[in-house]
């Protein structure tokens, strides 16, 4: 059974965390810096919401804002999906399709452990596909001879 904790074990736990009141344009330089598709936006230690590329483009781009303007906490998404370090990754794997989005923070007891995007899942999943394959096809030799 593949689950989030074991895919954030391989990848790591860091996050890339923000405030609502910080500049996004600073914020955008972050997220280019760190190549993050994502910021989880926090206050006083809880998570608020999320920022992502799509907001910006939706909320700030299309409607032709200046950027300088804007603070994360006027475009972020509020409305959160958040999975727990035991959800099992094909579950991830619903969420994400279902709801469209690309990003799922790991919360525990409303503290943020991490956060999964479909690729880091996809390819956990390839790599313990290929893990399995292995393993059969050493078996496999080994029951032969």
């Amino acid at each position: 059974m593949s689950i989030v904790s074991n895919l954030l074990d391989s990848k790591g736990h860091d996050v890339l965390t923000v405030k609502p009141e910080q500049p996004l344009h600073d914020v955008v330089d972050l997220m280019s810096n760190r190549s993050a598709g994502t910021a989880i936006v926090m206050d006083e230690g809880e998570v608020k919401g999320i920022l992502s590329e799509r907001d910006v483009f939706r909320k700030v781009v299309l409607p032709r804002l200046n950027v300088d303007d804007v603070t994360v906490g006027d475009v972020m998404s509020k409305t959160l999906t958040t999975v727990t370090p035991e959800t099992e990754l094909s579950e991830c794997m619903e969420i994400m399709t279902d709801k469209r989005i690309r990003h799922l923070p790991v919360l525990r007891d409303k503290q943020l452990r991490g956060i999964i995007s479909i690729g880091d899942v996809v390819k956990y999943l390839l790599l313990e596909k290929d893990f399995k394959i292995r393993n059969l096809e050493t078996y496999i030799s080994s029951a032969k001879e």
